[in-house]
């Protein structure tokens, strides 16, 4: 068959009939017939083959590379790009330098896989050999070029090396879309929004990565409400919004709580057959969970064909901070027998819906299993969650044992936990306990301002008076001040977010005045 196929051997052909091998030993075919017409070390004749063999039999593509008595630049641009495809970055950069050692050049093709292999480095002196590929790239001139400009700054913005990313990109006499947005979410990854946003505002032309990537410096640095309104800006301006970004804008929609805008999206992926993707589906079940519609996000987790970790993780998170404690002890149970591994945060999730449900038993058998049956070592979260269990279930001598015993006692950095504690204290009237562990925590200068106010209404209600002027003094001289709260709403698809004590917005005196009146509308109907 490839006697009679093969009439002419220019490259071209021999990469067509290449790419239509569909198993080995068809692409064996081919290479022997190669042999037999004495062109197998004829790199002209061999390099099609080989750039096919790098990325689909790289094994065989490997024995023809050490039997090839004549190579040339294409040759070994070809197998750098295969080690890098088949994951050994650094037998990429040693086949660069075997290249150089034999006197090769480099060409612009070279570097684009060279520097992405030393990206993928996992050894100390990657960087520094990341360095020297730039040095060649200048010395032979290649700085200019789009392909090589936007590898090395993707090489540098992972290092967060952004000032040097931003010196390639400068540098640079044609920028084309890529560069431009490889820039940006190298501004993104170091949480520098504002440098971002500048360069995306200035790019002369975008494409939807250009809008996810700055969508996700954002929401790296929680400013959710301004992906929401990237978001509103693509949809005004057609611009079809990719999987990635639909993500990112799920995300954002939990963690402001905006349903109707989450809806919106799921709807619309619905609609684009992009609810199949299971990263998105995960999203989806977090933001619905989030919202506080668990019945939703069940529905859409059942919908998942390939459930990982993550999916799994977060419909457990999910049930369990809409307290729903038993049913996610069930699923951790379903999760266990089909082999999938959850994670130390899933143990977080559950053992808190333990607490505010108070399943005592069941979150301290949790806890038990953690390390014997699901193979997750207790870390200081889940040691916390443990004594806010007994606490606020009042078994407070319990909660102070396991503490003493288990988490080493008092240490610093806990300041949340006996904050949890002293609050029960509070709650249930036991201010003896509240007292010694007030006490121990002043020792360590371990106290924020929640546990100062937290103390002073405990000895206060407890009558103790003279304790509670003590805690009062300390808030005056220590300088203490509470952080303002916030609260946030959505209306017509719109997320606003008011802060407690804030009045620089050009609204907030005409809501401080609808609040006086259904104030005062309140007290005529408390009159009647």
């Amino acid at each position: 068959m490839i006697k009679k196929t093969v009439t002419t051997y220019s490259p071209a052909t021999i990469k067509t009939l290449s790419q239509k091998c569909k198993t080995l030993t068809q692409f064996k075919q081919l290479h022997a017939h190669l042999i037999k017409s004495h062109l197998h070390n004829n790199p002209i004749a061999i390099g099609p083959l080989l750039d096919v063999a790098a990325t689909s039999f790289f094994s065989y593509a490997q024995l023809i590379f050490q039997h090839l008595r004549f190579r040339n630049t294409f040759i070994y641009n070809t197998m750098i790009r295969g080690y890098l495809h088949n994951n050994s970055p650094v037998f990429a950069v040693l086949c660069y330098t075997e290249m150089l050692r034999f006197g090769f050049v480099a060409n612009n093709y070279t570097f684009p896989p060279l520097i992405k292999a030393c990206l993928c480095l996992n050894v100390a002196n990657a960087r520094l050999i990341g360095c020297s590929v730039h040095g060649h790239v200048l010395k032979l001139g290649f700085a200019g070029d789009r392909f090589v400009g936007s590898s090395l700054i993707e090489f540098y913005s992972t290092g967060f090396e952004v000032c040097s990313a931003r010196k390639v990109f400068d540098e640079m006499p044609v920028k084309d879309v890529v560069v431009w947005t490889g820039l940006i979410d190298g501004y993104g990854k170091i949480g520098d929004v504002y440098n971002a946003r500048m360069l995306f505002d200035e790019m002369p032309e975008r494409t939807v990565i250009s809008w996810s990537a700055i969508m996700a410096g954002y929401s790296r640095v929680s400013e959710f409400e301004e992906v929401v309104s990237l978001f509103a800006t693509m949809q005004e301006l057609g611009i079809e919004p990719n999987e990635s970004v639909l993500v990112t804008v799920v995300t954002a929609c939990a963690h402001l709580g905006a349903l109707a805008q989450g809806l919106w999206v799921h709807s619309y992926a619905k609609r684009r057959n992009l609810d199949s993707n299971p990263i998105l589906a995960t999203a989806l079940v977090d933001m619905y969970s989030k919202c506080g519609y668990p019945d939703l996000a069940l529905s859409v987790f059942d919908t998942i064909s390939v459930k990982d970790t993550g999916a799994w993780n977060a419909i457990i998170s999910g049930l369990a901070m809409n307290g729903e404690a038993l049913k996610s002890l069930e699923l951790l149970n379903r999760m266990a027998l089909v082999k999938i591994q959850p994670s130390e945060a899933t143990f977080v999730a559950i053992l808190a819906a333990c607490t505010h449900t108070k399943l005592v038993k069941e979150g301290v058998e949790l806890f038990d299993q953690m390390d014997r049956v699901y193979g997750v070592k207790p870390q200081f979260e889940h040691h916390a969650c443990v004594v806010d269990l007994f606490a606020r279930s009042g078994m407070l001598e319990e909660a102070v044992t396991f503490a003493e015993k288990k988490m080493g006692g008092f240490c610093e950095g806990d300041a949340n936990v006996w904050g949890a504690l002293l609050s029960a204290c509070r709650s249930y009237g036991n201010v003896e306990i509240g007292n010694k562990v007030w006490r121990k925590l002043v020792d360590i200068k371990v106290v924020d301002y929640g546990v100062y106010v937290m103390c002073y209404n405990m000895f206060k209600e407890a009558g103790w008076k003279q304790e509670a002027e003590e805690v009062r003094n300390m808030i005056l001289e220590s300088g203490k001040k509470k952080t303002p709260g916030c609260s946030v709403i959505e209306v017509d698809g719109v997320v606003k977010e008011f802060v407690s004590g804030e009045n620089g917005q050009p609204w907030s005196t005409e809501v401080c005045k609808m609040l006086v009146s259904l104030f005062n509308v309140a007290r005529i109907v408390e009159l009647k």
